[in-house]
């Protein structure tokens, strides 16, 4: 005997059809078969469904930098889906903008005083803006790297690199350290955030 050869075996077991309350006869191959296919896609459904649950919405991520404000009295409260939708449409993490704006102004609290509406020191408190709406807008356009006049500091650049080049560690030690973990302090209130 030089080769052995397995063949599946055919058997038929009686499957009983609630619909139409009839007895039929089913290969058990092609039963298990579909067994398998029906559980493979309701696994598939089911992973697919546990990572859109894990990835937090726009809303809830502007729900946890508001309730970030709203606990520690900072007169941003209110701007979070402003933020989330800038980075996200500037490829930033959705805390970034927030972050450096609790690290400059206590999250408006201390903006700059020479100029109007710029909580995030930027153009060393010498650029005002007609709205928090525009700052944030420049802010996260010009971090993303998509200013031309500022791309060759913030494009391609990780978050810590952008946040070494906002301010960077010979004018302020550990500031890309400090603006991350408040970063980190953001995300706590997505789990209060995803319940409200």
């Amino acid at each position: 005997m030089e080769s052995f050869l397995i063949l599946p075996v055919a058997m038929t077991i009686p499957v009983v059809d609630t619909t139409k309350s009839q007895q039929t006869t089913v290969p058990q191959v092609v039963l298990s078969q579909q067994m398998n296919i029906e559980a493979n896609g309701l696994l598939a459904f089911n992973q697919l469904m546990n990572q859109e649950s894990e990835t937090p919405s726009e809303e809830e991520k502007a729900a946890a930098i508001d309730m970030f404000f709203k606990e520690h009295d900072m007169p941003l409260e209110g701007k979070g889906l402003k933020m989330v939708q800038e980075a996200e449409k500037n490829d930033l993490d959705w805390r970034l903008v927030a972050a450096i704006s609790v690290r400059e102004s206590t999250g408006g609290r201390h903006a700059c005083k020479k100029v109007k509406f710029n909580p995030f020191g930027w153009g060393s408190c010498k650029i005002g803006f007609k709205s928090y709406d525009q700052a944030i807008e420049t802010i996260a356009r010009n971090l993303g790297g998509n200013n031309p006049n500022t791309a060759k500091h913030y494009s391609g650049k990780t978050t810590k690199e952008i946040l070494e080049k906002y301010n960077p560690p010979s004018i302020v030690p550990d500031y890309a350290k400090k603006v991350m973990g408040t970063m980190d302090e953001i995300s706590e209130y997505l789990s209060q955030a995803k319940v409200a």
